[in-house]
């Protein structure tokens, strides 16, 4: 599990430090975000401390109203050792009691001229990612026509190398060699780069390269969620590999399952084409369209057909 804190908020979101600069590493906890609308009226018995405190022009325009003597007890209770932050939505004016009592107790207050419920539900998605539970796989992530394909296989089967083919082709690296996952949800997987190994892809031979400055801006991306992985292993002439597609294989990653496809190695086979057709493939299937199962039906079909053919003929006679 990640940790998160004031600065990462304020640095994410390029927000205004307005007051407050001691609490500026404090950490938080929880993902909720709090609007103290009640606790402006004085009504404090379930103060969530806790969380985040968003403010936006319905809470500033009543605290405004508010009597000097009520403005400055108000924002005393609402500033407690436990408060990680406030954030002012909508570019409002920090109010004199809210800027003496976050000195005083060393609480950030941050400052964005954006909509109030946009800027909660920004927040709220940023830390929920940050405090999922993560899980390190050794792998290569990257983003196939807008599908988060995790490229898995034993070292030196030529994971990085077909990352690399598939970059030159016009998709986008995530993560090479080690891939944080995120749960954020069941079934949804967020895959991104250890910071140390952002845009970092490793060729043996040559040694490590930086994708973005090689290939530009357009072929790295920060993060993607996870929907298809393929295992690549070296052929097995004993083995025998599904030919057709119809049975569909599942990886569980920490609580999560996702489709997984092996695709046999050797000298020849074109990894990048067949990784692309594997994701327009699994794209069709979540929009119903299944060659696999097609193929099958209309098989199924010709022999029912000639079995019934049969079954006349040797009537009749």
């Amino acid at each position: 599990m990640g940790g998160v804190t004031v600065k990462d908020i304020q640095e994410r979101f390029d927000l205004e430090l307005l007051a407050g600069a001691r609490g500026i590493d404090r950490t938080i906890e929880l993902s909720d975000i709090s609007r103290p609308g009640l606790e402006m009226a004085g009504y404090f018995d379930f103060y969530t401390r806790t969380r985040i405190q968003l403010l936006g022009k319905t809470e500033i325009s009543f605290f405004e109203m508010l009597p000097e003597s009520l403005r400055i007890e108000r924002m005393d209770l609402l500033c407690t050792p436990d408060t990680p932050a406030f954030v002012l939505a909508h570019g409002v004016a920090l109010p004199p009691e809210l800027e003496m009592a976050a000195e005083r107790m060393g609480i950030a207050v941050l400052g964005a001229d954006v909509p109030t419920t946009r800027l909660s539900g920004m927040i709220t998605n940023f830390i929920s990612g940050r405090l999922a539970p993560m899980e390190t796989l050794h792998g290569v992530l990257v983003d196939v026509y807008g599908i988060g394909v995790l490229i898995t296989g034993k070292s030196g089967v030529g994971k990085s190398e077909t990352a690399l083919e598939l970059v030159k082709r016009g998709h986008r690296l995530i993560a090479d060699d080690s891939v944080e996952i995120r749960e954020v949800g069941k079934n949804i997987l967020i895959g991104s780069p250890p910071p140390l190994l952002q845009h970092m892809l490793e060729i043996r031979g040559v040694g490590i390269i930086d994708i973005m400055t090689l290939f530009g801006a357009s072929s790295v991306k920060d993060d993607k969620r996870i929907v298809l992985v393929i295992d690549l292993e070296i052929w097995d002439p004993e083995k025998m590999y599904d030919r057709l597609g119809v049975d569909e294989d599942k990886l569980k990653i920490m609580d999560s399952e996702v489709t997984k496809l092996i695709v046999p190695v050797r000298p020849g086979r074109n990894l990048s084409v067949i990784i692309e057709v594997a994701a327009m493939d699994y794209r069709l299937k979540t929009l119903g369209i299944n060659a696999a199962e097609e193929f099958t039906n209309k098989l199924d079909a010709v022999i029912s057909q000639k079995a019934a053919a049969a079954e006349e003929k040797g009537i009749h006679r």
